[in-house]
């Protein structure tokens, strides 16, 4: 099946032409024809199935027909759970939208207002938001959802983990009862299967891979080696096979920080993202990695959350995630749309029963090596590791009543995690 047999427009066949690509991935089939349809949906695809065009592309069709916004109105509200997604569903619907005269725009926290406000008078076609900065906005006057014609829940299993139910449930009662719900996630979870209960309208529902499944063309590997010796390894392995474009996972902001730094100093090319870092430098290093010029970045799970990065053939778990649905999503960075991927771990005595759960949850026993050079010793004694995501399901901090100002310790809170 080609694109031009899902229905969509030339306008759109000729973006999508143009980036490459000619057969849609399976949840493209399944999804761009129930959205033409102006159908609510659920959907649970892994990350890197292309979702993202799934919804985007039948959404601008949808759009280019209808009546244009009016002042400070916006007709199509995505929601995403970080500002990484935010930007890279922004742009999705700019490359498939290059050809349409419609307008989106983009707003999250930690960056100036005044731009987003500015691009918000006019009204606009498409706006992609993270929860907390677009309540901000709203709450000042500056943007009416009061004829939000379809609405995107984007990594929503990601948006309930980090505590953004209750400021969806605040954005849900600013827009119209009559419009077209789309929830897309990278598991049906219970309280995934909850929320579309209360969102969805009669949805159709599209589960392209079994729950908790790792994609096919993802080779996966683990390395026992001693924790000290960790960084050491990566930089053996990085060198050796003269890996570039590698996407390696750390367990906490301090832990990225310290292993980009030890890696630029032994002349591998490395930086970090986190929540810490401002805006521009994330911006300024996934462009870097997305180039090509940046051989290593290093993150933690809430900044990785939906990048986008064609072809990425190599993942690394330094740390295992303490939650074992996260190593899905971190390993569905490689492996992309149907490209072949590699996903090392690196496991310490200390990350043995994580890696059980792992296991057991994506049933699967993953082949274990131990490097020459670096074998681990088993006289060393494991040590904890906090289990469990830090401030899992926490509510966010109550919003400041309306009319007070945008700028206080409230804001600059919530920016911290975004």
């Amino acid at each position: 099946m080609s694109f031009s047999e899902l229905g969509l427009h030339a306008d759109l066949l000729r973006a999508v032409t143009a980036q490459g690509y000619s057969q849609p991935t399976p949840i493209q089939r399944q999804a761009i024809p129930v959205v033409l349809e102006g159908r609510d949906m659920l959907a649970s695809a892994q990350t890197g199935t292309g979702k993202t065009a799934g919804f985007t592309l039948p959404m601008l069709q949808r759009l280019n027909t209808g009546k244009r916004p009016a002042k400070r109105q916006v007709r199509a509200l995505v929601l995403t759970p970080t500002r990484e997604l935010a930007a890279q569903v922004g742009e999705s619907v700019s490359t498939y939208g290059q050809h349409l005269s419609l307008r989106s725009h983009i707003i999250f926290g930690g960056v100036g207002q005044q731009p987003q406000i500015d691009a918000l008078k006019a009204g606009l076609d498409v706006l992609i938001a993270t929860p907390g900065r677009l309540l901000d906005l709203h709450q000042q006057g500056h943007v009416d959802l009061s004829c939000v014609e379809i609405l995107v829940l984007d990594e929503a299993d990601r948006m309930l983990d980090m505590g953004f139910i209750h400021d969806i449930k605040r954005l849900l009662r600013l827009v119209p009862k009559k419009r077209q719900n789309l929830l897309f996630s990278a598991t049906f979870s219970n309280e995934i299967q909850t929320l579309a209960q209360q969102l969805l309208d009669n949805p159709a529902m599209i589960e392209v891979a079994p729950r908790n499944t790792t994609a096919e063309k993802i080779e996966q590997a683990i390395y026992r080696v001693d924790r000290e010796k960790k960084r050491e390894l990566l930089a053996h392995l990085i060198q050796q096979h003269n890996w570039f474009q590698v996407l390696v996972f750390t367990r906490t902001k301090h832990g990225a920080n310290r292993l980009a730094e030890q890696l630029s100093k032994q002349d591998i090319p490395a930086m970090a993202i986190h929540g810490n870092k401002s805006q521009g430098a994330r911006t300024r290093a996934l462009a870097a990695f997305k180039s090509g010029e940046l051989q290593v970045l290093v993150a933690t799970d809430i900044a990785a959350r939906g990048l986008d990065i064609n072809e990425l053939p190599h993942v690394v778990n330094f740390d295992l995630p303490n939650v074992a649905e996260d190593y899905v999503h971190r390993i569905g960075r490689t492996g992309r749309a149907g490209s072949n991927g590699e996903a090392i771990s690196l496991v310490c005595v200390d990350e043995h029963a994580l890696l059980g759960n792992i296991e057991r949850l994506i049933k699967q026993t993953l082949p274990k090596h131990i490097e020459p050079g670096f074998e681990p010793d088993p006289s060393i004694k494991p040590e904890p590791i906090e289990n469990g995501r830090r401030n899992q399901r926490q509510p966010r901090a109550k919003r400041k009543p309306e009319g007070q100002s945008a700028n206080t310790g409230g804001e600059r809170k919530r920016r911290a995690r975004r």
